[in-house]
């Protein structure tokens, strides 16, 4: 439950990305594909475990949130195994790093340490930054931007205009499942303090940037084609077989505020991620 499954794409997407971006281009590395998805799985988890101790140590999980019950708030687990879990959680990530870092570069170091410090500063921390509305913008940045191109260095070295490019839809569907939690908890965000985009926005302006983050995922994806890559074509627009999936939690999230109605939100945004990055990723290859 502390872990949040439901949330994993968001760790799963970019890492299939980077690397059929770089088998294009003729490398594909086994291992550093199995190490970049653990150590992203790890850091997520990791992430959604230090969350949950925080939240919990700083009142913000109550027992009338519409959201799962948090297990360190509900008492289900003891907040020192929670701690311990996530301490173990970024320890595996770091493993799969050292791998990363012996066989591609000293860049990925800085990329994980960074990535692990974001996770933490989340809600822990003096002055966490999901706390005062930038929550979205440190998902884009560290599973869009960083975790695609992260990938793609890891297969190739290099970074790539077009992995920077692709990096932001990815990056877009990421933020956007936390929109959906942020859109669940406004009340209780709003009682315990904690500042959201949702809470600073307001539920109707929230529901049309969850909108607009996912429209912009659509648009953006066959940027590279259209700017005239070498390697990419029109394939891209395979994600628009993704368009019935984003239609339905669109709909839902504009129009309801029930917890249940936003729980299967918050999975089918995290399962419209990754069918995108799927088809994304087909698209790359196809190419």
């Amino acid at each position: 439950m502390a872990a949040r499954p439901r949330t994993l794409p968001a760790a799963v997407a970019p890492v299939l990305v980077g690397t059929a971006l770089a088998a294009t281009e003729g490398t594909f590395k086994p291992v550093t594909f199995l190490a970049a998805m653990l150590g992203a799985l790890f850091i997520q988890i990791g992430t959604n475990l230090s969350n949950d101790y925080s939240d919990a140590r700083r009142g913000a999980d109550t027992e009338d949130r519409l959201g799962p019950v948090r297990v360190t708030a509900g008492g289900l687990v003891p907040p020192r195994q929670v701690l311990i879990g996530t301490y173990l959680a970024f320890g595996l990530a770091v493993l799969a790093g050292v791998y990363l870092i012996a066989t591609a570069g000293w860049e990925l170091l800085v990329a994980g340490v960074a990535s692990i410090i974001a996770g933490v500063l989340y809600t822990g921390g003096p002055r966490p930054y999901g706390y005062e509305g930038l929550g979205e913008v440190f998902v884009f940045l560290f599973f869009g931007i960083v975790a695609v191109a992260g990938s793609y260095f890891a297969q190739v070295e290099v970074v790539s205009w077009e992995s920077l490019v692709l990096a932001v839809p990815v990056g877009l569907l990421a933020a956007a499942i936390l929109v959906v939690n942020n859109v669940r908890d406004l009340e209780t965000d709003r009682r315990a303090g904690k500042r959201t985009s949702a809470v600073r926005l307001g539920r109707p302006r929230t529901r049309v940037l969850y909108a607009a983050m996912v429209a912009l995922a659509f648009v953006t994806a066959p940027l590279p084609w259209l700017l005239g890559s070498e390697s990419l074509e029109a394939w891209l627009l395979l994600v628009l077989l993704a368009v019935p999936l984003a239609l339905p939690v669109i709909r839902t999230v504009g129009r309801r505020i029930d917890g249940p109605s936003l729980n299967r939100a918050l999975a089918a945004t995290g399962q419209l991620q990754l069918a995108f990055c799927l088809l994304l990723g087909a698209g790359i290859l196809a190419s």
